[in-house]
């Protein structure tokens, strides 16, 4: 698709340069807060593990010392809302989330349970909490400030310790009916491959996440170098210096990726794809493969030429995110 011919969309109001807002953004392994102000700045910024194999009451009360760090923060009196980002599935009619990566929680009432803190900080007073998933956060902060500004129609992954993503559709991130649109990384590609925890077969998470990557390099018989962990980062290091396991392993990874994305493109008609989190960052290993891949795979003439682009939010997307539907995006 060339430049000119690309729908452009003006980005949904802007909010006022002093407002701020709280986020949280909760994901299996840590816990992250942040106040941001209308143009998408951290003004402060915390983070604690996530306690993920505890208990519910455990892993609320360590969301609760995030939000108490960031309530003694001088910008806190501005804050107008609240919003929460989180590993799905959520449920944003409901409130209630049930991460697979937390197994602690199981329709766990999140946005209630939040909005009694901000209750019991505030003496009573209401402040607004709108939650979001993971992946359409990621895709909100990426419309907001990112790489997809000023797309009507992307998908934004995050390929790193699981796969997730979100859709940016007519110009506005779009959440689907309970908030779970656009999770890419339980499509399945493989119908006749491993069971995932999700339940399915064959998941793009199975073969593309940054585990997946490491186990099927060390099935195929690859070790890291002396003194040095098996992570996708020692995957990729070997697979730069032309070793054959690790390079199969991106190659595996960056055609599942191209599948699930060739198949989200002729449902729904996609401009832009794009890509971050842990995995991504091998760069070129994985997009390379990724575009070459998809010549293959979106061979129809609407889903051909679609620009792959690297994340440009960071690793402070999902708090981005959160800030961005706080704010009513």
């Amino acid at each position: 698709m060339s430049e000119t011919s690309q729908t452009r969309t003006p980005l949904p109001s802007a909010p006022p340069a002093d407002a701020v807002v709280a986020a949280i953004d909760i994901g299996g392994t840590k816990i992250a807060g942040a106040l941001v102000d209308g143009g998408g700045a951290l003004l402060t910024r915390v983070q604690l593990p996530t306690p993920a194999t505890q208990g519910a009451d455990t892993l609320m009360r360590q969301v609760e010392l995030v939000l108490a760090e960031l309530r003694a923060h001088a910008d806190w009196s501005r804050v107008r809302a609240l919003g929460v980002g989180c590993a799905g599935p959520v449920d944003t009619v409901a409130g209630t989330v049930s991460p697979v990566n937390i197994p602690g929680w199981r329709e766990f009432p999140l946005v209630d349970r939040l909005r009694a803190a901000v209750a019991e900080f505030a003496d009573g007073a209401e402040l607004p909490v709108r939650m979001i998933a993971d992946g359409p956060a990621m895709a909100a902060a990426e419309f907001w400030n990112g790489a997809a500004r000023g797309t009507a129609n992307a998908l934004c992954m995050v390929v790193s310790t699981g796969v997730g993503g979100g859709l940016i559709l007519d110009g506005k991130p779009y959440m689907g009916l309970s908030g779970n649109a656009g999770h890419i990384g339980h499509i399945s590609v493989d119908l006749d491959g491993e069971e995932c925890p999700c339940g399915g077969r064959g998941c793009v998470e199975r073969l593309a996440s940054g585990p997946s990557i490491v186990r099927y390099a060390l099935a195929e018989g690859w070790t890291p170098p002396a003194g040095e962990e098996a992570t996708a980062r020692t995957v990729a290091d070997a697979a730069r210096r032309g070793e054959p396991v690790p390079l199969a392993a991106f190659a595996r990874a960056a055609r599942a990726v191209a599948a699930s994305v060739a198949a989200t493109a002729a449902l729904v008609e996609l401009e832009v794809v794009v890509i971050g989190g842990g995995v991504a960052a091998s760069g070129d290993l994985l997009f390379d493969g990724v575009r070459a891949e998809l010549k293959r795979y979106a061979t129809l003439t609407f889903t051909r030429d679609l620009r792959v682009l690297p994340a440009k939010a960071g690793t402070d997307a999902g708090l981005v995110g959160a800030a961005a539907v706080a704010f009513g995006f």
